[in-house]
């Protein structure tokens, strides 16, 4: 091996791939080393350690044969870990040993070749990773390499980036070969070299996406001040002006739109609100509502509670589908509201405040619970019972007696005794028969009856003989 144009070689690859030529002779001194023990161990000769010196000028090779002191003996009986730890052994003698022609040409060449490939990936993978652990954060563009079920491989150019599924947007396609701009969530180190996370879903994209297109956010004039992201559905953004001459929303919005669309396009039409930020939580709150237009913002400091009044024709909007449009204003302003109509509104502020809260009619309510359900209700909690008389009530019959007798002697008042003389004068008047018992109604209908049964026999009796006697007249002699 010619060790000249082996330096000349490892000069040119630290100029075009950045490795330190001391890195590449540090590997290949430990390489020769190694590889000159297993050489020895074929001719049964195995040195007990060996330390190999390279030329930084020359690349001359010099091998020397260390000798270890031994291992110390483990008492019987004491238990052995089952991964032990070699301890590290002191060099007693070191000497120095010629390398013969056969191992300098053949075993060197093949050991130098493994050593430099594997530091150039190893440079190459440590280069990556300090380049891009400084970009977390950040924003990639990469082609689509391969799609499955369960990643997504970018192509960055000198390395790959995964993104997983758990970052991917359900509703989008990823079609190999597309171009796609990521966010760079993780880089960590592996035994294949870098790795880098990247992700869809994440609102730093949204923000970033919002830095490109528009050079008043990169330049520091306008500022996003909070993100709310649903992604692939809707998102809304709270962005500030730091000059006063300067509108926000407009600078985000771009003319016509341009802007924004741009950022819809990359999103693959993901709606997007861009809504100013207040330092006033009540403005902030009806803001983070739109498009829906608010009338009052009530807010509760202690609870980080805001009740929102809107018009009753906007209550659905201010509410959005499914409950959208409110869920993404709570995550932009970070407070809890609650958004009620006018109506709504106007019917909480008529109910008394004394009104008891009944429970619901659909509730069913076992026997056991009737006294709770009516305790909580406001009524009795016990089955009614009569009402308690004489002592039992507390009251002197004594006294509710003399005062009846008192009653009795007290003069009536104008008028009253000849009220009194007419009422019984017409109860007196009343004939004897209209107050007969039943019974003896019955018995007098039943004589009547009895008496008028002879005379209608006779009637009969003398109706049959005189149609006999007419008949005979009228027969012909």
């Amino acid at each position: 091996m010619d060790l000249q144009n082996l330096m000349g070689a490892l000069r040119e690859l630290e100029r075009d791939k950045g490795v330190p030529l001391e890195t590449i002779l540090s590997g290949l001194e430990e390489a020769l080393a190694a590889a000159y023990k297993s050489w020895r161990r074929g001719f049964g000769d195995e040195p007990d350690d060996a330390r190999a010196e390279m030329d930084p000028e020359t690349g001359n090779i010099r091998m020397f044969v260390q000798t270890l002191e031994e291992e110390p003996e483990q008492a019987e009986g004491a238990e052995r870990p089952e991964r032990p730890e070699r301890p590290e052994r002191k060099v007693i003698e070191e000497h120095e040993v010629d390398l013969p022609a056969d191992f300098i040409g053949r075993i060197a060449a093949q050991t130098a070749k493994q050593v430099i490939y594997q530091k150039l990936r190893e440079a190459e993978h440590e280069q990556t990773y300090e380049e891009f652990s400084g970009r977390e954060g950040d924003i990639v563009t990469g082609i689509i390499q391969q799609d499955s079920h369960r990643y997504t491989l970018l192509d960055l150019g000198k390395v790959e980036a995964l993104l997983p599924q758990a970052e991917q947007v359900p509703s989008e396609p990823y079609r190999h070969g597309e171009r796609l701009k990521a966010y760079i969530v993780e880089v960590r180190r592996s035994a294949k070299g870098p790795q880098i996370v990247v992700s869809r879903t994440h609102p730093g994209l949204l923000k970033k996406l919002f830095e490109l297109e528009v050079p008043e956010i990169a330049e520091g004039i306008v500022e996003i001040k909070a993100v709310a992201r649903e992604p692939g559905h809707r998102s809304k953004i709270a962005v500030a002006s730091n000059e006063p001459g300067v509108d926000p929303v407009g600078a985000c919005v771009g003319a016509k739109g341009a802007r924004v669309r741009m950022v819809v396009n990359e999103l693959r039409g993901e709606k997007i609100d861009v809504v100013p930020w207040y330092e006033d939580a009540r403005q902030y709150v009806a803001a983070a509502l739109q498009p829906a237009k608010v009338k009052e913002v009530r807010i509760d400091p202690d609870t980080q509670t805001a009740m929102v009044i809107v018009p009753d024709y906007q209550l659905s909007l201010a509410i959005g589908k499914e409950g959208q449009n409110a869920r993404l204003a709570a995550r932009l302003t970070g407070w809890r509201i609650d958004i009620k109509s006018e109506t709504q509104f106007a019917e909480e502020g008529r109910r008394p405040a004394s009104t008891p809260v009944t429970p619901a009619a659909t509730e069913a309510v076992s026997p056991e619970g009737a006294p709770e359900a009516a305790a909580e209700a406001g009524g009795p909690t016990e089955a009614p019972q009569p009402a308690p008389l004489g002592e039992e009530a507390g009251l002197d019959t004594t006294d509710a007696a003399e005062a009846a007798e008192r009653g009795t002697d007290e003069e009536l008042p104008p008028g009253a005794d000849e009220y009194v003389e007419e009422a019984d004068a017409q109860v007196e008047a009343v004939p004897e028969d209209v107050g007969q018992p039943v019974e003896e109604a019955e018995a007098a209908t039943g004589e009547s009856a009895a008496a008028e049964e002879p005379q209608a026999e006779e009637q009969r009796a003398d109706a049959e003989a005189a149609a006999e006697t007419g008949d005979g007249g009228s027969r012909p002699g």
